[in-house]
């Protein structure tokens, strides 16, 4: 047994192919003295139960260049056999699914191609056509052996000078009297270090517990059998693998037989609020009932099935985290400490780009990719209920395969955080869906008991939505008369103290120095320039300010303003204050005179102008006004007291009955957005994007001082910008069903893809925004991949409509 060192530059915790993956990436890095640690043997969670199965496609981009890369990287290691794979579509909605697929790949460069029925029949003559309608050809795909693989990474780590210990448990992580990693310890001793990874799987919660640090993520239960071979059907050990999302199955062939997995409709979440340290390479009971659905869908695209028994069938817990998305990146609040864990069964197909990534943030403190949706303190407190989080997380699972459609709200773990004026909304027929545990309305449908929203989608497919016209009279009441919303789940972070300003003006790119009353619109950059929020900031005093972001970012937000902080800013509070406030917006042409009707304040153009806030009364009732849009019309925030939220509701309702006030869901406020250029943080903007390409520049004030990206930006401005954010109108006046993430063409080639996408009512056309090569301003034409159809667009001004007189971008405040 090798002997405990003393110290290491890192400790990598877990022994499975993440962990690997990370030590050989450090250990490439140059960072020799790595020291993997693992409680049993190699391979023993998780990873020695995986089927091998590894494919490039994936709905998300970063994930897509991640398992790219891991392939290349087994290949270089001479473990992966690449036999492609195919990916069926036994419905007409799978279908055009993969349509979808298809081009988000094509639009970042994958080679994915969609094949008929027939074709996939001559690629794998083993399957059955019946209800086939197509499938996705990924020939760069193929599968791997997980003992083989681990091993070799752990080898070639080794190679380069890392330590691998195994049957070495780490019993507790020490910090020092800052909060930052100082050593870990384990039965026979302790190793100093000031970078730890925790890539554990299912016991990363716990071992991120040793520092004070909070993850989520819940164990659910995954299946897959050995099938025996069936005598005049044997397969082919070079057949593709496959995948059959419908049916819910995927496998490989092996021994003449199949390798067959899937994901179940209602799955098991186990040791949710810990797992047994002594739980290892052992695989739990499997329950074959559960399967059997599993086999009667592989039965249906591979009858000889019906005849095969069953060797083996084995049950082993994945970790899966609430959005099925990875927990990758360093843990805010303690300096050193790294999580890979929560792969969500991204395991092979991500472990080496994940390792490339992570080593990328440890060694140098950026990566190329887009790390954004995996920061592993995107969760908040509302996860710290064990049973909420696993009912997400089971319901993660169940659409892994399950075809979930865009429109489609979460349904498992409901109803978990309400407003104050969540019952009025009720009182309206709002139809909820949900955000970040918030329940809000999507839309209104008055005539009928309010719901909440769930596989509506299922319903109508890809086709125009019923809610429509319901939706385009709400977006009207905003646009020409006066409209009113629910925005309490909007997230919110107060700062407080000296440190607060110096903290600001070092992560804003626009000046946060201003007078107090003052909101300004800003994104947060990185060090690259990238854009890691998209926020508003009110200056509440002088030295306390309120961050407004968005519902699902809030946490996300928190935790980079905790990274940022610096000991030379001084003492800064940063806290969550998103449940101590409801939030009213009001805006359209009549909002000033339906708010005179109710106020003695002077809310005059002179009295309280844009991009201020101020505490005025509402019939007696002090409210908090902030006037800022993010519907390009005139109006305001309303941040008032929760015991309040009702009162102030009904007097401005009842203020607005004579200009015809109507209430607006949350699908509204993104065409009224579009029609105005106003960007949605996560789509439209990105760490991977720039201000200035994303016509945003006028929130980047060079002249401020030092902050976060001056100097790549000042670098790129120079060098004049190669792309930029362009807003495109997708056909003519009829509905195109486009989502986000379609290729879009010019000259034969694709030059983007799409972002946000809406059908704006007032201009009477689909609306969307891409980054496009600069030379392609307003009025080129392009196409855009709907469906595997070409349908003409045009490029328009950032701004379909004129915005509100004096609201320049600089007026918006943030998305959702």
């Amino acid at each position: 047994m090798t002997q405990l060192p003393s110290r290491a530059r890192a400790v990598v915790i877990g022994g499975g192919i993440t962990g690997a993956s990370v030590a050989y990436h450090l250990a490439r890095a140059g960072w020799r003295d790595t020291v993997l640690l693992e409680k049993a043997d190699l391979t023993s969670g998780s990873t020695c139960h995986a089927a091998g199965l590894v494919t490039q496609f994936n709905p998300s981009p970063t994930m897509m260049r991640f398992r790219r890369y891991s392939i290349e990287l087994y290949r270089q290691l001479g473990i992966f056999e690449t036999v492609g794979s195919l990916r069926f579509a036994s419905s007409r909605e799978q279908l055009l699914e993969q349509q979808r697929g298809v081009s988000r790949a094509h639009a970042i460069g994958l080679d994915v191609e969609l094949v008929s029925a027939e074709q996939a029949a001559e690629l794998m003559p083993a399957i059955s056509t019946d209800s086939l309608f197509g499938a996705v050809w990924v020939p760069g795909d193929g599968a791997l052996d997980p003992h083989t693989a681990t091993f070799a990474l752990a080898n070639a780590a080794r190679g380069l000078g890392a330590k691998i210990l195994t049957d070495t448990r780490v019993t507790g992580i020490e910090l020092s009297s800052r909060g930052a990693v100082r050593a870990v310890q384990t039965p026979t001793g302790r190793i100093e270090a000031e970078v730890v990874v925790i890539a554990c799987g299912i016991w990363a919660p716990q071992v991120a517990a040793m520092a004070g640090a909070f993850v989520v993520s819940t164990p659910v239960d995954h299946q897959h059998a050995a099938l025996r071979a069936v005598m005049g059907a044997e397969l082919p050990q070079d057949m593709p693998c496959f995948r059959d999302p419908d049916n819910l199955i995927y496998g490989k062939a092996e021994a003449g037989g199949v390798v067959l997995g899937g994901y179940e409709l209602n799955p098991n979440a186990r040791w949710i609020d810990g797992v047994p340290w002594e739980h290892a390479g052992t695989s739990v009971t499997p329950d074959q009932q559960r399967f059997e659905p599993l086999l009667k869908g592989a039965a249906r695209r591979f009858p000889f099935i019906g005849e095969a028994g069953i060797v083996k069938l084995v049950c082993h817990p994945d970790a899966m985290t609430p959005d099925a998305n990875p927990l990758l990146g360093p843990v805010p609040g303690v300096k050193g400490l790294f999580m890979a864990a929560g792969l969500s069964l991204n395991g092979f197909g991500g472990a080496g780009g994940i390792g490339k990534s992570l080593t990328e943030l440890i060694t140098a403190g950026e990566t190329e990719l887009d790390l954004y949706a995996y920061r592993p303190w995107r969760f908040g407190p509302v996860h710290r209920d064990h049973r909420y989080v696993a009912e997400l997380a089971r319901e993660a699972y169940r659409y892994y395969y399950f075809l979930r459609y865009p429109y489609d709200a979460d349904e498992w773990g409901r109803p978990r955080r309400t407003s104050a004026l969540h019952h009025r909304m009720q009182d309206l027929g709002a139809v909820f869906g949900q955000k970040h545990g918030w329940e809000r309305p999507e839309h209104f449908e008055p005539a009928k008991p309010w719901r909440r929203a769930g596989a509506d989608q299922r319903r109508f497919g890809w086709t125009r939505p019923p809610w429509f016209e319901l939706q385009a009279e709400e977006h009207r009441a905003f646009r020409e008369r006066v409209g009113i919303i629910d925005m309490t789940s909007f997230g919110k972070i107060e700062l407080s103290g000296p440190g607060a300003l110096p903290l600001l003006e070092r992560v804003a790119g626009n000046r946060i120095d201003r007078p107090v009353g003052s909101v300004v619109y800003t994104q947060l950059l990185d060090k690259r320039g990238g854009m890691a929020a998209d926020v508003t900031v009110t200056r509440l005093g002088l030295d306390r300010f309120r961050l407004v972001t968005g519902a699902g970012y809030v946490n996300s937000d928190l935790g980079f303003l905790q990274l940022e902080r610096r000991a030379t800013d001084g003492p800064v509070d940063v806290r969550e204050t998103t449940e101590e406030l409801s939030v009213v917006g009001m805006w359209g042409p009549q909002a000033r005179q339906v708010l005179e009707s109710t106020t003695r304040d002077d809310i005059s153009e002179e009295g309280f102008p844009f991009m201020t806030a101020r505490t005025i009364q509402i019939d007696g009732f002090d409210v908090f006004a902030q006037r800022v849009t993010y519907v390009g019309e005139l109006g305001w925030e309303f941040y008032l007291d929760p015991s309040v939220a009702v009162q102030i509701w009904d007097r401005l309702m009842a203020a607005g009955q004579h200009v015809g006030i109507r209430p607006g869901g949350y699908r509204a406020l993104d065409s009224l957005r579009m029609e105005k250029g106003y960007r949605y943080y996560g789509t439209d903007l990105t760490l991977l994007d720039n201000p200035l390409e994303a016509g945003l520049g006028f929130c980047v004030r060079f002249d401020k001082g030092d902050f976060n990206g001056r100097e790549a930006l000042l670098a790129a401005k120079a060098a004049g910008i190669k792309r930029r954010l362009r807003t495109l109108l997708v056909g003519e006046r009829e509905y195109v069903a486009i989502y986000g993430g379609e290729a879009v063409y010019a000259g034969g080639s694709i030059v983007g893809r799409l972002r946000s996408c809406a059908y704006g009512f007032t201009v009477g056309r689909n609306v969307a925004y891409s980054y496009l090569p600069v030379e392609l301003g307003p009025g080129a034409r392009v196409d855009v991949n709907v469906f595997g159809h070409r349908v003409p667009a045009e490029v328009s001004r950032d701004a379909v409509l004129g915005r509100e007189q004096g609201a320049s971008h600089e007026t918006k405040p943030v998305a959702s």
